[in-house]
């Protein structure tokens, strides 16, 4: 049976100095998502499972949200990791800021392996299929990294796949994506910070992206 997806990402929270952990700030931003993470649906569901990259800092976000969400429990997955999603070639991109674009993603720290992106959307992509569609709604947590949220959010848009590099979620922000069955999917909330205190939001943010 096949059922919706709510895909719920969420940047991996404030990473301490040496990318070991979390931060003090990052710990409290972890603890607020989890906060908004357990609260169900509007049609009574609940989250149903956690996933996480490798990397320290998302699972100890995913850790401190899984506080709150129990049930879940904790997968991590190369699929969710950091990645450098796509690379474009020159003349994929308008000429105008082309250079730009081209020096970003070569300066770009994250996994590059198309293999793995292509893995990352048959794991996360579209609705629920096979042995794990239930017939009814699903939803799914993944702690993960801004060029993987970008890249999912370009990806559910059907918009050229070098668009990830102007995406660029805050720490402990909140996107969800809906995947419904035959129909297209929708990006229902991008980079929410409004479960966090004032003084927690937007870091991690590009100042020149600031509202």
């Amino acid at each position: 049976m096949s059922a919706t997806r709510y895909l719920y990402l969420a940047r991996h929270a404030e990473p301490d100095a040496d990318g070991s952990g979390l931060s003090a700030h990052g710990f409290r931003q972890a603890d607020a998502l989890g906060r908004r993470l357990a609260t169900p649906g509007p049609d009574g569901t609940v989250v149903e499972s956690l996933t996480c990259g490798p990397s320290a800092r998302a699972r100890a976000t995913a850790d401190a949200v899984a506080q709150h969400v129990p049930g879940a429990g904790v997968q991590a997955c190369e699929e969710a990791g950091d990645l450098v999603p796509y690379v474009p070639e020159r003349s994929e991109l308008p000429p105008e800021y082309a250079e730009g674009v081209l020096d970003f993603v070569r300066k770009a720290d994250g996994v590059h392996d198309p293999e793995l992106t292509r893995a990352c959307l048959e794991r996360f992509a579209g609705p629920v299929r096979g042995d794990r569609g239930s017939g009814r709604d699903q939803r799914e947590v993944v702690v993960t990294h801004a060029f993987t949220v970008g890249f999912l959010v370009a990806h559910a848009l059907h918009a050229p796949p070098w668009r990830w590099v102007s995406l660029a979620p805050a720490h402990a922000s909140l996107t969800v994506i809906r995947y419904p069955l035959g129909a297209p999917a929708s990006v229902t909330v991008y980079n929410n910070v409004s479960h966090l205190p004032g003084e927690l939001r937007w870091t991690g943010f590009p100042d020149h992206l600031r509202p």
